[in-house]
């Protein structure tokens, strides 16, 4: 099937939108981490528009999504003439920075070194939660977790011990895993993988659009599992093959320079 440019595009919004999961102060968030993350990054409330409406996101939403950010501290605003300016909050850049390695890294985690810690009473299980805010550390059941790299040496109520060779049974595997976020990734190659070429030349907010849906989707998916090697992965798991998908076409999507745009709508 041949398609004009705008037929295009929007095929391809409709392969990446998730009208399931689409809520729009995430896809503002995910917007700004992608492309505005910088100190004095800053965006247009007419790009921001021409931006997130191609998703079927109407502008009353996108006010309502930013009043909540402003108020939650996530995003700034001000105006430039005519234009609303919005950019992230050194609280907001803090928290996009602090996820951004995971999002964009290309390979999954490689650590060589673990350690489990096991707990025997509710003291126990108190620091072990106390663990499971700290990265790298992820729970195999109520009273033992597993961390990467030796183990601390404070441990006053945990059983610690060092391991580098590390067997992990299927059950495990599939509850780090879980079937439904497999379902998720592999609605997000198949939505990919059916993008069709050639890929026309797009104007800057097209790219931005689209670089926002795809970065949207694939966010929501690597950031509920742990980062571990593949080797944790189950045999069934698609999220290898659907991390090469994404970044090829992000490639094809290198990131826009975005122009201020006359205001559409007040935002």
């Amino acid at each position: 099937m041949t398609y004009s440019d705008d037929q295009w595009f929007e095929t391809t919004v409709n392969l990446l939108s998730d009208p399931q999961n689409q809520r729009v102060w995430s896809v503002i968030i995910s917007l700004f981490g992608d492309l505005a993350q910088k100190p004095g990054d800053q965006i247009s409330g007419g790009t921001l528009t021409q931006i997130i409406t191609p998703m079927g996101i109407k502008p009353e939403a996108i006010r309502v999504a930013l009043h909540r950010l402003r108020k939650d501290g996530w995003i700034e605003s001000s105006r430039s003439g005519r234009a609303s300016i919005h950019y992230l909050t050194e609280y907001g850049r803090n928290q996009c920075a602090a996820v951004t390695p995971r999002i964009y890294a290309r390979e999954p985690a490689s650590p060589q070194n673990w350690h489990v810690l096991i707990a025997a009473d509710a003291h126990g299980q108190a620091a072990l939660d106390e663990m499971l805010l700290l990265p790298g550390y992820i729970a195999v059941n109520r009273t033992t977790v597993l961390g990467t790299g030796p183990k601390p040496n404070k441990l006053h109520d945990l059983m610690a011990l060092d391991a580098t060779n590390i067997s992990l049974p299927h059950w495990l595997k599939t509850q780090l895993f879980p079937t439904e976020l497999s379902r998720s990734c592999s609605a997000l190659l198949s939505s990919v993988n059916r993008i069709p070429d050639p890929m026309p030349k797009l104007t800057p907010e097209q790219t931005a659009s689209l670089r926002t849906l795809i970065v949207h989707r694939w966010r929501r998916i690597v950031l509920r599992h742990p980062d571990l090697p593949s080797s944790f992965h189950p045999t069934e798991w698609p999220g290898d093959s659907c991390r090469n998908k994404v970044f090829a076409l992000l490639d094809r999507l290198p990131r826009p320079k975005l122009a201020v745009q006359p205001e559409t709508a007040d935002l």
